[in-house]
């Protein structure tokens, strides 16, 4: 299992490198873990990051998790329900918010001038049911 989450007090976050490609994720989505001590085997733990999607880059299924998820839509625009080509969709703006249960499919994805979501996954301890 991951480490515990470490202790921060406001330290600078280098939005001009430290991206990587999430696993599974196509080209043009790239996010900077900022603190995780999940383990989605065990499913326990929770991750915080940002993720960035490049212009015009998108997705082109849905995404589920078996985990919570928060994300705020820090700048930039999104598109919500594009098609196979990236075309489409219901564009939103930042500031926007979303919360979904574990479960729950959504996007496809694209953004057509870029944005950076923060995002907050996590799963339910034990003692938490819904």
């Amino acid at each position: 299992m991951p480490a515990r989450k470490s202790h921060l007090e406001f330290v600078k976050v280098n939005l001009d490198e430290g991206w990587e490609v999430p696993p599974g994720y196509p080209p043009g989505f790239t996010q900077k873990i900022l603190a995780s001590d999940i383990d989605e085997t065990a499913k326990r733990g929770s991750r915080t990051r940002l993720l960035r999607v490049a212009p015009g880059a998108f997705s082109t299924e849905p995404f589920v998790h078996d985990h919570w998820e928060e994300v705020y839509l820090v700048q930039g625009d999104l598109v919500v329900g594009n098609d196979k080509t990236g075309a489409g969709g219901q564009q939103c703006f930042a500031p926007t918010y979303a919360c979904r249960p574990p479960g729950v499919p959504h996007g496809p994805f694209t953004s057509r001038a870029g944005c950076i979501l923060h995002e907050i996954h996590y799963y339910e301890t034990s003692g938490a049911k819904r």
